[in-house]
């Protein structure tokens, strides 16, 4: 399948700019919240996912994931909810274990590798008769997809998938975001990870030290205090990055999916643009854009961004 590189979509002036798109797409293009339906999803451990919907196809719909310490009603899942909705899809738009509002139960909150509930929440969609079923995902969203898709059978009734801004070696985007500005988005992440995390060591004591919990500074501290002991399946750092990394599940996917990461994203870093791996699949397209920042992609002459309009361009396509 294709890698494009040079493709017409190009920003304003002052929004080809990674940083200042990326923001102008949390705080200042702001999109109602759909009116949703909220439904809490029991899981097989009797913890719970909090999930939204707006029904109005039964035939076609569209299921959300939203990025690291989002929720179903972040500006970016706004708006892709709301153009696929005037494009007459029904949506769902789920939230990860602790997010959407409500804390949940358990000890475990959710990671790039943590599929089973996305797995979860497909099936779901599936038992209320819908026979195509399309996936979107930002950022971790998007990793969780790709993870999903490379690791699992998935169902016939997944007619295509899109991946926004999306890490493909997890170490990579790990090292980008502690560089220059983009600090300012880890220390954002981590503040809301670690308090979450904070909370789960009162109430879980005998898995997690607080004063280890107090000293998480950056991604690798909370794969390493966290997520290796609680959600268990990885040795060490260096194999959890291996086994979480969409990068390494690619390879066996076989439905389409579009993976679109902008060069100048302050987050990513170089190799989450994987130009070989899209010459050579056969089912997942890539496109790299100059501009676009990190799940922004404003448009000139459109309110919606490009990263949208392209995916569900590529979904009727398929």
């Amino acid at each position: 399948m294709p890698f494009i590189k040079s493709i017409s979509y190009k920003p304003r002036r002052f929004l080809q700019n990674g940083h200042l798109a990326t923001i102008y797409a949390g705080l200042i293009n702001r999109f109602d919240t759909p009116e949703y339906s909220r439904k809490k999803l029991i899981l097989p451990d009797s913890d719970f996912l909090l999930l939204d919907s707006y029904e109005q196809n039964p035939e076609k719909a569209l299921i959300i994931c939203h990025g690291l310490e989002g929720n179903s009603r972040k500006n970016y899942n706004n708006v892709c909810a709301n153009y696929f909705l005037k494009k007459g899809y029904s949506v769902f738009a789920w939230n990860n274990r602790s997010c959407g509002g409500k804390m949940n139960n358990s000890c475990k909150l959710y990671h790039h590798d943590g599929i089973d509930e996305l797995e979860f929440v497909i099936k779901y969609v599936e038992k209320l008769g819908y026979q195509k079923i399309y996936l979107i995902g930002f950022s971790l969203g998007g990793a969780q997809i790709l993870n999903l898709l490379g690791k699992r059978r998935i169902s016939e009734k997944i007619k295509a998938s899109a991946a926004i801004s999306s890490p493909y070696y997890l170490q990579s985007s790990a090292d980008k975001i502690r560089e220059g500005f983009s600090q300012i988005y880890l220390n954002r992440f981590i503040r809301k990870i670690r308090a979450k995390i904070l909370l789960k060591s009162e109430l879980y004591p005998e898995l997690l030290s607080s004063s280890d919990v107090k000293s998480i500074k950056n991604f690798d501290d909370v794969i390493q205090q966290f997520v290796i002991p609680v959600h268990g399946g990885y040795k060490d750092l260096k194999d959890y990055y291996k086994k979480a990394s969409p990068g390494y599940a690619v390879e066996n996917i076989s439905s389409p999916v579009l993976m679109i990461n902008a060069l100048n994203d302050p987050i990513l870093g170089k190799i989450d643009h994987p130009a070989g791996m899209a010459q050579n699949h056969e089912f997942v397209f890539l496109e790299a854009p100059e501009f676009g920042g990190h799940c922004a992609f404003p448009m000139a002459n459109s309110d919606f961004p490009y990263s949208v309009l392209r995916a569900a361009e590529f979904f009727e396509e398929s």
